[in-house]
């Protein structure tokens, strides 16, 4: 018999096909449009190797990170009735994560996307299939403590509403929010009863900017204008400068946990800060410890390819943190 989960996450899931290119096979070159990757046109080339990695996307290696972290880990999802979305419940399985609320398709194709990875870097060729969400009836037994949600198809917009009624239901059910692209293009007044009911959003700071229409230079505004919504720990992480938190009583920076060599790539690096800080908090830590624990996760996860090869136990984490320097600690915010 499944235990009750401890959160169950929301999201799509999908397998990713890892092409790693070679590095003088391609180029990457800046102009008002932002950074593009180029390589030859109509030609063949070259590539170094590929790697297929099974049951990931934003919510999955959230529920990844749960589990590894000791928490009891289920994930309401959808996959297709072909040989990818069964290897992808194989894969969670393997993960020890508890699969009742993955719905099967069988007449849809499972998510599958291609991701052009160049040096540390990844563009990613992804498409959203249309499958019929519905939120599952849950038991008193399978009701969790925490909800995870975060990125889903834009063909899921109404499925939100479902999650908010049954939140409106479970009062103290948590429920932290790390927006996927086609949730901040929904915008805040369309989801405003998900905000208004997160324990915690995270955000790293352009998709803070995009989410809120604040000041880019000015945090503290951004911080602001999510607690404006109802969210009650507002968490934005600033790539190589850190994280910041504020709880709406006090606010914290915390730098990044040293890299032990260069990244190797950065694909799941916000989804492990992210998963981790909410793992922290759901396992009775406070912001303080979860702010230590969060960049530890990220930074193991860029040591490999994927968003998962990396993800720690907690007796992993606390041994890092134990070997950690001096100023690897949060303090106020300026």
């Amino acid at each position: 018999m499944a235990k009750q989960p401890d959160i169950v996450c929301i999201g799509d899931i999908v397998t990713d096909a890892f092409i790693k290119l070679i590095d003088d096979q391609a180029v990457t070159y800046q102009n008002d449009q932002g950074k593009w990757l180029a390589m030859n046109f109509g030609t063949k080339l070259p590539y170094d190797h590929a790697e297929i990695l099974e049951a990931v996307g934003n919510a999955a290696n959230a529920a990844v990170a749960f589990a590894r972290l000791g928490l009891e880990s289920s994930f309401v999802t959808n996959v297709g009735g072909d040989s990818h979305g069964r290897d992808m419940i194989n894969a969670l399985h393997k993960e020890k994560i508890d699969t009742r609320f993955v719905r099967i398709n069988p007449d849809k194709r499972s998510n599958y996307h291609y991701v052009l990875w160049y040096k540390e870097e990844r563009t990613i060729l992804i498409k959203h299939e249309e499958y019929d969400y519905h939120w599952p009836h849950l038991r008193p037994a399978e009701t969790p403590r925490w909800v995870y949600f975060s990125s889903i198809s834009d063909h899921a917009i109404e499925y939100h509403d479902q999650v908010a009624d049954w939140l409106d239901q479970n009062p103290d059910v948590k429920l932290a929010f790390q927006p996927g692209t086609f949730q901040m293009q929904a915008g805040v007044e369309r989801l405003k009863r998900l905000y208004a009911r997160s324990e915690v959003v995270v955000l790293n700071r352009e998709e803070a900017v995009f989410v809120t229409g604040g000041d880019y230079d000015n945090l503290h505004d951004l911080m602001d204008r999510l607690h404006g919504l109802g969210v009650k720990i507002v968490v934005i992480t600033d790539g190589p400068d850190g994280a910041y938190v504020s709880d709406g009583q006090k606010r914290l920076q915390m730098p990044l946990y040293p890299d032990p060599s260069p990244p190797k790539e950065r694909t799941g690096a916000g989804d492990a800060f992210a998963s981790t800080f909410v793992a922290a908090l759901a396992k009775g830590n406070t912001i303080e410890g979860a702010l230590q624990w969060a960049p530890i996760n990220s930074m193991n996860v860029v040591q490999h390819t994927g968003a998962q090869a990396g993800l720690l136990t907690e007796e992993q984490i606390e041994d890092y943190l134990h070997k950690s320097p001096a100023w690897y600690r949060p303090k106020p915010m300026e």
